[in-house]
């Protein structure tokens, strides 16, 4: 276990509710949809960014991002980083290395995370005794990670068949997956590479950095990985119209994760994706934080949204 990493997970999941405040955007604009309301998952805020000059007249890809309430604005945020999400589009946009698209910046509400982003087919996978197991894994200090059982199906469900039709409503965007994307980091980049192979027809690419391979934080004995890694090669999508992006760095938390990324590569090779349709890369000295990866957010951003 990492200490380091154990803290900022530990705070990543109680940032609902301590700072509501918008934030602000230094390009674009940023619209909130407070309190979105779900049939299958709790509510929660939607922040969509808009680039300067978004117009009815033209059609936009989109972007859905996890953990809306760590894009846009360090101010807000309960560690005073974010990930730059407006700063990285609007100088992609502007140096036209990608399509035009907006920002659906979904949040997370605190005590569910853990239940909402853990890939639910592959922890129903486990054995009775491997799931109360898991089921009973901490955080540090007493505090169990799962809140309720594992419902990430549903909140996935929410995202493709409420949210996500209300976007296609609402703003001016392409509807069809060659132009729906998704990303998310940590927990986020499982839930991530999750939706991608649970509804291909709908996400045409997602982007999983510092993927959280091991679902909780311990790696002797934990069958977590294994099952994520059958999973991936039961279900990836086709190589020939979905691409997916993995990294990690070196430092904290993320030390953990590349005998399990590289266990995940070989799974990806064998599928039939090359560096056309898949980037998996190593960053050497990063460790588990927005600001780590906000200094490389403009590689996935360039891989899903390239023109």
């Amino acid at each position: 276990m990492l200490k380091t990493g154990l803290l900022f997970l530990l705070l990543h999941c109680h940032i609902v509710g301590l700072n509501a405040q918008q934030p602000a955007v230094s390009n674009g604009e940023l619209r909130r949809f407070p309190d979105f309301p779900s049939s299958f998952v709790g509510a929660r805020n939607i922040d969509v960014w808009l680039p300067s000059g978004y117009s009815s007249k033209k059609k936009y890809a989109v972007l859905y991002m996890h953990d809306g309430q760590m894009l846009f604005d360090s101010t807000v945020t309960w560690n005073k980083q974010e990930w730059g999400v407006d700063e990285a589009m609007t100088k992609l946009l502007n140096e036209k290395k990608i399509k035009d698209c907006i920002v659906v910046g979904v949040w997370n509400t605190g005590t569910m995370r853990h239940a909402d982003y853990f890939p639910q087919k592959p922890f129903l996978s486990l054995t009775p005794e491997q799931q109360d197991s898991i089921y009973k894994a901490t955080r540090g200090n007493g505090y169990t990670l799962f809140a309720s059982a594992v419902q990430s199906d549903a909140y996935l469900k929410f995202l493709v068949s409420e949210l996500k039709p209300f976007i296609d409503k609402t703003f001016s965007v392409k509807t069809d997956r060659a132009n729906t994307f998704i990303a998310g980091s940590s927990m986020g980049g499982l839930i991530s590479m999750y939706a991608i192979c649970e509804y291909p027809n709908v996400f045409g690419g997602a982007a999983c950095l510092s993927t959280h391979w091991p679902g909780i934080f311990a790696t002797e004995n934990n069958p977590i990985p294994a099952t994520f890694i059958r999973y991936l090669k039961n279900n990836l999508p086709n190589p020939s119209s979905h691409k997916i992006y993995f990294d990690y760095g070196t430092a904290g938390l993320d030390s953990l994760y590349k005998p399990f990324q590289l266990q995940a590569d070989e799974v990806m090779k064998a599928k039939g994706y090359t560096s056309i349709n898949w980037l998996s890369k190593e960053f050497t000295g990063e460790d588990h934080s927005e600001n780590a990866w906000r200094k490389r957010l403009n590689l996935p951003l360039i891989f899903l949204l390239k023109k």
